[in-house]
């Protein structure tokens, strides 16, 4: 009874599945932080993820520039970029990086600024040449009373699917810089992967309703929630959690770290901001989101192979003990030798890592 009841496949049961299976995600670039997030994985049925840098490439380039001033237009053009680049030289967001390379590309030179002021979710303002100069968002506009709607002269020339940065000059509008992201050629099969596991997935972005409307329509996104600022996007996850629903979220900029905190299991993708990796419970090192279905998947099959390895280090045991015990001996049967009892007791173990190993496929 001794022998045969050693709890050897017990203990090894559930650590045993989990080291393969982690294992066998780093192999293929997933890296889950501990144990506990892989096991969550398998409970998600809400996938929420970020627009800009996770379903699109996060190299936004400069389209179009649009100023109010239409007799020098070339010069106004040219003007307008020299400002707009040097407030956003002092950012650290996307699209700020994209104006600044676009003068860069031009061998326009930026100029100094001071009183540098990044406003999260809405844009950045500095002084330059003594003149104030906001770029940014239409919220940052109508925060700072420079328009309470998009000009309808102006909105009429914004490329559908574009994401407009405006630019103001003293409290006036100077014109607006249009700039595109390409969807990553990969996220509408992730997107379709994700959806044949049974999950909802939403995007959640900052950038107004048509860029993102035109991201969801290339990657095959129904469900949208556009221009939420930083501080917005954990909200919306707890409205999800709110409603029972089991949450991951999929970012990999500053903004997106409260929202990964907040989520049942946040993932971040390899290019992303030290915070995010930081934050996450999940990290995509190959920047790819078909990942996140293979992450699923195998989260789902390590807690079936744990399942499956209790019962086997059960099922020796619920057989061999009463055997070993003498249960059959008063009936004519055989009492289990100690050699026998050894040997089962081995073979549950056997049993167990083999099993496990089957998730290195």
């Amino acid at each position: 009874v001794l022998v045969i009841a050693c709890p050897c496949a017990l203990g090894l049961a559930t650590p045993i599945a989990i080291m393969v299976g982690t294992g066998t995600a780093a192999q293929h670039g997933i890296l889950f932080r501990n144990a506990p997030a892989l096991e969550a994985a398998h409970r998600l049925d809400t996938l929420i993820l970020d627009k800009t840098g996770t379903l699109t490439e996060g190299r936004p380039k400069v389209t179009q520039i649009i100023t109010v001033d239409t007799k020098n237009q070339k010069q106004a053009q040219t003007e307008l970029l020299k400002l707009a680049s040097a407030v956003e030289q002092g950012s650290e967001h996307p699209l700020g990086r994209a104006v600044v390379a676009e003068a860069e590309k031009q061998n326009l030179e930026l100029q100094q600024i001071s009183e540098f002021e990044a406003q999260t979710g809405f844009g950045v303002k500095a002084v330059c040449n003594g003149n104030l100069i906001f770029v940014g968002n239409p919220a940052l506009m109508r925060s700072e009373n420079i328009f309470s709607e998009v000009p309808e002269i102006l909105a009429k020339q914004i490329p559908s699917g574009s994401t407009p940065i405006f630019v103001a000059l003293d409290g006036n509008l100077a014109g607006v810089i249009c700039l595109a992201d390409e969807a990553r050629p990969e996220s509408a099969e992730a997107v379709q992967n994700l959806r044949e596991l049974g999950l909802e997935v939403v995007m959640l972005t900052g950038d107004q309703k048509t860029s993102a409307e035109a991201v969801a329509e290339k990657t095959g996104i129904t469900k949208i929630h556009a221009g939420v600022l930083p501080e917005e996007k954990s909200k919306i996850v707890k409205q999800y959690q709110a409603r029972g629903e089991h949450v991951g979220m999929i970012g990999d900029g500053i903004n997106d770290a409260p929202a990964l905190a907040q989520s049942d299991v946040g993932i971040a993708m390899g290019s992303g901001t030290d915070v995010v990796l930081e934050t996450a419970d999940m990290v995509l090192m190959k920047n790819d989101l078909r990942h996140v279905a293979d992450a699923l998947r195998l989260s789902r099959a390590t807690l079936r192979n744990i399942r499956q390895n209790l019962f086997w280090a059960f099922g020796y045991n619920v057989v061999g003990i009463p055997i070993a015990a003498g249960l059959l001996v008063p009936f004519g049967g055989p009492a289990l030798h100690p050699m026998l009892a050894a040997a089962a007791m081995a073979l549950s173990s056997v049993s167990v890592i083999t099993n496990s190993l089957r998730l290195r496929g």
